[in-house]
């Protein structure tokens, strides 16, 4: 049950205020916090960093039921990667981003179009 047609934006955070801090970017740049996952490699941590920051996990609303029930009984890597997939990255990036993952490796995925540089720009200049 894929519910996000368009490839989420990764950024890979080395810490939690890596992540507060592109979060607070990414808010600047309008994109709601609704639209922002946090990813690591262990429940427990994963939810203490989406809690602080006001952001979300990856969860049955995102997987659907059956992949939830699936991953219950997978290991942990499949269950990253399943996850990730369901968020709408390809089987080989879920592979990359789990490896990562297994690193330390925090990941910010995020779920809507960003607006570049120019178009805030133009955006700004316009609503002058």
């Amino acid at each position: 049950m894929e519910i996000h047609e368009r490839k989420p934006v990764v950024y890979e955070c080395q810490n939690e205020q890596e992540v507060v801090t592109q979060v607070k970017q990414l808010e600047t740049q309008g994109i709601l916090q609704d639209d922002m996952y946090v990813l690591t490699h262990e429940k427990h941590r994963t939810k203490r960093i989406a809690d602080d920051t006001n952001t979300n996990t990856i969860g049955v609303k995102e997987q659907g039921l059956g992949t939830s029930i699936a991953n219950f009984f997978s290991k942990k890597g499949d269950e990253l990667r399943n996850q990730m997939e369901e968020i709408g990255l390809s089987k080989e990036e879920a592979s990359i981003y789990e490896e990562k993952l297994d690193r330390g490796i925090i990941l910010l995925l995020v779920t809507t179009e960003i607006p570049d540089a120019r178009d805030m720009q133009l955006q700004n200049y316009h609503s002058l």
